[in-house]
Formats: structure tokens, C-alpha cells, sequence
């Protein structure tokens, strides 16, 4: 078990143009538009841009427009782990995140995380392939009627639900939980 992250949450609210405006309790905004089935660009109030990226796992890699990039872990629930699990992002719009809220409340949020839910530290071009690789076998055996559609781990399929709208090409469909 790791220690308690520190808890930062958020609620998106879905623009008529289908980009999403995030707002973080700590003053944060971002706002954020999808780029194909696995992409989202963003940028904040604080002049920082980029993009994220879903890779398989629940694995979430976000990478800025000056080049540096970092992971998280969609860990269910609403709730996706950044910073090697110091700092977890709640969705309060969701009803997943909801939950997740109620449940930490009671204090069984905290017991769920464990070392093996933590992101990637780093990852090389050839396991970031893997993990591509792993989530359009997932999107795609989901889109055929098999497997589960929270994102190929049984996970909590409120995240990562392919039937969302993220795997198709208009802009039209948007996920409650699009990359924590």
C-alpha cells in the first residue's frame, strides 16, 4: 500500500462545439478537445498545452508541447493516479467519481491503491507501442460485442467504456473521464 495521495478534483463540462471545459477545485481550467479515439488536446489557464494519450493498461500518457512527458493510471472510480501516486485527480462529474468520493469518504478509496496501480515512472518508444497495441485489441474486441469495455483489465468500465464515442471518428461522443 502507498501513502495517501494528495486528492485534486475536477468536473468537465461538455461545450456545444463537443470540447470539454475542465475545472479544477485548486483554480485550474483546461480545456480540451478530442483528437481521434485514443487523443485529447488540451491546454490550461496557465499556459501550458499538449496532448494525452490513452495507451493499454489504464495507462494514460500525457505529453506537453515542450516535450516532456509523464503518466498516469486511470485506477476506476473517476479517480486516475499522476506523479508516481502523490497526487490522484477525482471526476466529479462522473457517477464513477461520485462514488469514488463516497468511498474515500469512508476511507476504503485509500485501501484500493497499491504500488502494482501506479503509473509508469518512464516508458521506451517500443513498451508505449505494446501499450497501443494493447488498447486497440481491447477498443476493438469491445466494438465487437467481446471482452469488457473498461479498457481490457475488468476494471471499473465507467472510464474507458468504448461505446462513449471515443473510438469513433466524428466529435461527437465525450467521456465523462476522458483521461484523467
Amino acid at each position: 500500500m502507498i501513502n495517501r495521495p494528495r486528492e485534486t478534483e475536477y468536473k468537465d463540462e461538455l461545450l456545444a462545439d463537443h470540447s470539454v471545459h475542465r475545472r479544477y477545485r485548486d483554480g485550474r481550467e483546461e480545456w480540451r478537445r478530442r483528437e481521434g479515439g485514443t487523443r485529447v488536446r488540451w491546454h490550461d489557464n496557465q499556459g501550458a498545452s499538449g496532448t494525452d494519450e490513452l495507451l493499454g493498461g489504464r495507462v494514460i500518457k500525457r505529453q506537453y508541447s515542450d516535450g516532456r512527458v509523464t503518466y498516469g493510471r486511470d485506477i476506476g472510480y473517476g479517480r486516475t493516479l499522476w506523479d508516481r501516486g502523490e497526487t490522484i485527480l477525482v471526476n466529479k462529474t462522473s457517477f464513477g467519481g461520485r462514488m469514488g468520493v463516497l468511498l474515500g469518504g469512508l476511507g476504503l478509496v485509500s485501501l484500493a491503491i497499491t504500488a502494482t496501480q501506479l503509473p509508469p515512472e518512464e516508458l521506451t518508444p517500443e513498451e508505449e507501442e505494446e501499450l497501443r497495441q494493447q488498447q486497440q485489441a481491447s477498443a476493438q474486441n469491445s466494438s465487437s460485442g467481446g471482452g469488457d469495455a473498461g479498457g481490457g483489465d475488468g476494471g471499473d468500465s465507467g472510464d474507458w467504456d468504448s461505446g462513449d464515442g471515443w473510438n469513433s471518428d466524428d466529435d461527437g461522443g465525450w467521456s465523462d473521464d476522458d483521461f484523467g
